[in-house]
């Protein structure tokens, strides 16, 4: 197996040549395969992948990252051979976070490939992380908090074994979530179309609002029905949200 082979998941092919690459991050601790689902919506000459972070799946055993520019450098590299031919990035949540970094990269090595970035449930880089912060709870506090995102099942967050080999995993992606801001000033080139969930306690409409500010194309605020994790609850909206996108970028 290869070092792109462990990172990327090709969840679905195109049917034809693809047009554009959609690459996939989940939020903080979600498996890749959450966005499998999304394969028989997607337009015919959309190809998706998904970026397989360690500490998840088959990277179960994977040291976890500290620092951002770590992860950046090497989360680039792998993603590397996907990145010289038209592409988009969709990231939720902490995945928001690296997508936009990840765009700053590829617009800096393959300039105009990258035809927009997706965020969805993610607060803007000039909007304060929330107080307290959550990944410094006691181990109790902190699957009580992921209990009530409603991220992961109950009967998942109450085991104890599943979670002592998961929990490592989501605090400390949760932790660089909470220490992102904003690091490059002029935002990307490529459209921001920014996704929020009606009920989303944590990233509403008031964290995502700038998000058009961080491109210097066209940025758009989108609402949908559903909470944080609307990416799964609402998946077939967000994904018509994607195909109409991306076929205006297209056109």
């Amino acid at each position: 197996m290869t070092v792109t082979d462990r990172w990327v998941l090709r969840l679905r092919g195109a049917e034809t040549s693809p047009r554009v690459r959609l690459i996939c991050i989940p939020y903080a601790g979600g498996s890749p395969e959450a966005f499998r689902a999304w394969s028989s919506g997607l337009a015919p000459d959309v190809e998706l992948l998904a970026v397989q972070l360690p500490g998840r799946g088959a990277r179960l055993r994977h040291p976890l990252y500290e620092d951002w520019k770590p992860l950046l450098d090497d989360t680039f590299a792998a993603l590397e051979p996907y990145l010289r031919e038209p592409h988009a990035f969709y990231g939720h949540s902490f995945g928001g976070r690296l997508a936009y970094e990840l765009t700053h990269l590829a617009e800096t090595r393959f300039p105009d490939r990258t035809r927009r970035l997706f965020v969805g449930g993610c607060r803007s880089p000039d909007v304060p992380q929330q107080t307290p912060l959550l990944h410094t709870r006691t181990d109790a506090d902190f699957r009580a908090a992921l209990e009530q995102m409603g991220g992961s099942p109950a009967e998942v967050l109450r085991n104890d074994l599943l979670m002592a080999m998961l929990l490592p995993t989501i605090r400390g992606e949760i932790r660089l979530a909470e220490m992102w801001q904003d690091w490059h000033p002029g935002g990307v080139l490529a459209p921001i179309t920014a996704v929020y969930g009606r009920d989303d306690p944590i990233d509403s409409h008031r964290e995502m609002r700038h998000w058009p500010r961080f491109s210097r194309g066209r940025g758009e605020v989108v609402e949908l029905a559903g909470g944080h994790f609307f990416m799964t609850s609402h998946g077939p909206e967000l994904v018509h949200i994607i195909n109409t996108r991306l076929e205006e970028d297209d056109g």
